[in-house]
């Protein structure tokens, strides 16, 4: 992901503050350009988003990060509260998702399984923990 010349703060509000993900420090060598790093763990999964700032930044519009959630109405809730975008999609068979925009502007999926129909085979990963 990417953000503009001093977006980390809108990217902490939305990654670390509507969907909860940890913030990590950045090495050193890496801090003084800018931008902000968060991390997950999840029975021995670990992600990590990179948010670096671009000075020609334009938002995401098409490729986009997915956060698999237990709860997707919760995430959304939280999401409306803090004045994100939700967008519903039932377009993904056997499961139930919405988009939003982070707080540069960056599309993002938000996805859980709906139990209705088999899920596309895919390796077997739990989903990591939001909010």
């Amino acid at each position: 992901m990417s953000c503009p010349n001093g977006g980390e703060d809108a990217a902490r509000a939305f990654y670390g503050g509507v969907l909860g993900l940890p913030e990590v420090a950045k090495p050193p060598e890496l801090a003084a350009g800018g931008g902000c790093w968060f991390r997950a763990e999840r029975a021995g999964l670990t992600i990590e988003l990179h948010v670096g700032v671009e000075p020609d930044f334009a938002p995401a519009g098409k490729a986009h990060p997915a956060f698999l959630v237990d709860d997707v109405d919760a995430v959304a809730a939280d999401c409306s509260a803090a004045g994100f975008p939700v967008t519903w999609d039932g377009r993904f068979p056997g499961y139930c998702r919405f988009h939003t925009a982070d707080g540069n502007g960056n599309r993002v999926e938000i996805l859980q399984v709906d139990g209705s129909v088999s899920p596309p085979a895919a390796p077997s990963a739990p989903s990591v923990p939001v909010r």
